[in-house]
């Protein structure tokens, strides 16, 4: 595996805070991609916390490297 482990952050409107079911998916506010996960956590964070008075809006990091190369069994 190379060393650039790409995270992608992303966010948007959910109909139950505890769940990950994004009510917009055609209004998601995609961050960005970036190299590693300290990156990625630190613009998780500043977005989530620019968004903190919503509680329907949620950040999340998906770690694209894990989907691009899955271990196998």
């Amino acid at each position: 595996m190379s060393e650039n482990l790409l995270h992608l952050v992303f966010g948007g409107k959910v109909a139950d805070p505890q769940t990950l079911d994004f009510t917009d998916t055609e209004n998601l506010d995609i961050v960005g991609i970036f190299p590693n996960y300290k990156e990625a956590y630190d613009a998780w964070k500043g977005a989530s916390h620019a968004n903190v008075d919503d509680a329907l809006t949620k950040y999340v990091v998906v770690h694209l490297h894990r989907l691009m190369e899955p271990e196998e069994d």
